[in-house]
């Protein structure tokens, strides 16, 4: 494996990472409204992620920088081609990052919910966006031979990415609410396993109908056949098996296998993209690969030293913040952070 093949994988990693952290934050961001009847309520479902979601973004931050670095020419094509989308997603993740702060300043009720919706809009734009920004790195975009984005904002909302959107999204709420099976005690505890129970099934539909857009929209067929191959499979019978243990009422089985489709989606999204980073909707032969996009031997080299040494730190600090808020949060006690 040289570099570039190298870079890639950890650029894939950090991706994964961040929607595997950040997936259940979004879904909870987004059911905080609607399982909180009380104030009470959503101040203790908001506190399950509120000492976690700054660090979970990180790993976007760092995916991004990783991008930059080791691929400038996929970051300054992508970064500019999806202005707009991105500009949307950043202002989302702001107003939900100052919401997170702000909404216990004051005691005044339509305060605090102002804010609630703003981490509920903070959520659901976002894990739209990035489903939809994912559909068009594999579906293609118009590129022209100067790795120049040649389309607009609309050329983003065709009917592939948009599948991918309302998947992705579903699959966050639902991880959202596994993940508050798992931090929440007593009425809200009992409202997340109703909600899971409720939600898997629409979220294996949805996931049925991307699997056939995959089919009517990108190149499957010349790159594996019918036959997906056993990482594809591997999602789908994690999916299912979700199904299972939340009518066992092993919620914590259920996240642990909610997760693992979410990774091996990925894994899947990014083994099919490979040797490209984005695909050209113009012509094949202006697709941006690992090669033609990549920075020079010395620069990779460099950073490959740097995340040897910063990466395991980065690791083993996140784990120890999980650790220490690994209790259960009540109404009566919600998380102090």
């Amino acid at each position: 494996m040289d570099l570039q093949d190298l870079w890639f994988v950890l650029i894939s990693v950090l991706f994964i990472g961040f929607f595997f952290l950040e997936g259940f934050d979004y879904g909870v961001g987004i059911l905080a409204p609607f399982l909180g009847k009380t104030e009470p309520e959503r101040k203790a479902i908001i506190s399950t992620i509120g000492p976690h979601w700054d660090a979970n973004e990180v790993w976007m931050i760092t995916a991004g920088g990783a991008m930059f670095a080791a691929f400038p020419h996929w970051y300054a094509t992508l970064f500019s081609g999806f202005y707009l989308a991105l500009v949307v997603i950043l202002l989302a993740l702001i107003a939900r990052g100052v919401a997170f702060k702000f909404r216990n300043s004051e005691a005044n009720p339509r305060w605090r919910q102002y804010w609630d919706w703003a981490i509920f809009i903070g959520s659901l734009v976002p894990g739209l966006l990035w489903g939809v920004a994912f559909g068009n790195l594999i579906n293609g975009t118009p590129i022209n031979a100067n790795m120049d984005f040649t389309g607009n904002f609309f050329d983003l909302l065709n009917p592939y990415s948009l599948i991918c959107g309302v998947a992705g999204l579903s699959v966050f709420i639902l991880h959202g609410a596994l993940f508050l099976s798992l931090k929440t005690d007593g009425v809200l505890r009992q409202r997340a396993e109703d909600l899971a129970r409720k939600l898997w099934a629409p979220v294996v539909v949805v996931s049925l109908i991307l699997a056939a857009a995959n089919y009517l929209y990108i190149d499957i067929f010349t790159k594996v056949g019918v036959n997906p191959g056993i990482i594809p499979i591997a999602t789908g019978a994690a999916l299912l098996s979700v199904g299972y243990f939340v009518r066992e009422r092993q919620y914590g089985w259920s996240f642990v296998m909610m997760g693992l489709t979410i990774v091996l989606a990925l894994v899947t999204f990014f083994w099919f993209m490979y040797p490209n980073v984005m695909v050209s909707s113009t012509d094949e032969a202006y697709n941006l690969t690992v090669s033609n996009a990549s920075s020079s031997d010395y620069t990779l080299e460099i950073m490959t030293i740097v995340a040897v040494f910063f990466v395991p730190v980065v690791l083993i600090y996140q784990g120890w913040s999980y650790w220490i808020f690994r209790r259960r949060v009540t109404v009566e006690a919600p998380l102090e952070y």
